[in-house]
């Protein structure tokens, strides 16, 4: 990353607070401004709980992790079974391996549920038992076409995503910061993040984020962005980690195409 490359460059920062300090410091790291307006809040179930709730599960072959929130509060519930463990992507398989455990199954390339299914260990499940762990609710995408493949599917719910519930402080910074010319840039990292930050922000900044590039990981957040706000224009980061966000951030700033 080159020092300075995001110079006098502002960026709203949207993943839940405790999530986003790699990322703001990423930014500020390459001179830029980091804007922090979290739209989720995670709440992780009790250890003992997800270890209860796992304990009556079916005996897994292959266990999926969708998401690094998964892996957190999941992981440990999981880490004396002989099974296979199978993450969405790079950032999944990073959270995994630093808390010890080894992937066995990972997208060749993307972070998605579907980039996950082509991979050639989760063709053949017949018979298969494999269980998901996830939040709350989620895409059914991964369970659906696994079961149509034959393999029988638990889920363990490890934690909920709430919406922000942003203070009236925070709406009138993030209204001043916008209306200030400092957002230049907004980074969503999933879907239902877009979703509730179309939800919480002011109207008169919905208005400006029609103006404002957005950078996001994955072709479904950037259909579903242009979709939702026509108009605004896209860039699909290489991937969901840190460094593929800035690399992004940067060719956008190098572009022109900065508000």
């Amino acid at each position: 990353m080159s020092e300075g490359a995001l110079a006098g460059y502002g960026v709203l920062v949207t993943r839940p607070v405790a999530q986003s300090g790699e990322l703001v410091d990423a930014i500020e790291d390459a001179g830029g401004q980091a804007i922090r307006f979290p739209v989720m809040d995670i709440d992780g179930a009790a250890a003992a709980d997800v270890a209860k709730a796992f304990a009556d599960l079916p005996q897994p072959d292959i266990i999926v992790f969708v998401s690094r929130n998964a892996v957190i509060y999941g992981l440990a519930a999981i880490n004396t079974v002989d099974a296979l463990i199978a993450v969405i992507g790079p950032a999944t398989k990073a959270a995994v391996e630093k808390n010890g455990a080894q992937v066995d199954i990972v997208p060749e390339q993307g972070s998605d549920s579907e980039q996950l299914l082509a991979h050639p260990n989760l063709q053949d499940v017949e018979g298969k038992t494999i269980t998901i762990v996830r939040g709350e609710h989620g895409r059914e995408k991964l369970a659906e076409t696994l079961r149509s493949r034959g393999a029988s599917i638990s889920y363990l719910p490890v934690y909920q995503r709430q919406l922000h519930s942003a203070s009236a402080g925070e709406l009138a910074a993030l209204d001043k910061s916008w209306h200030d010319g400092e957002v230049d840039c907004v980074t969503v990292m999933s879907v239902e993040t877009l979703h509730n930050l179309l939800q919480l922000i002011p109207s008169a900044c919905r208005e400006l984020l029609v103006e404002t590039p957005l950078v996001a990981p994955s072709a479904r957040v950037i259909q579903t962005a242009e979709e939702s706000i026509p108009g605004i224009s896209t860039v699909l980061a290489p991937g969901p980690q840190t460094a593929d966000i800035i690399s992004a951030l940067i060719e956008l700033r190098q572009s022109g195409q900065s508000k």
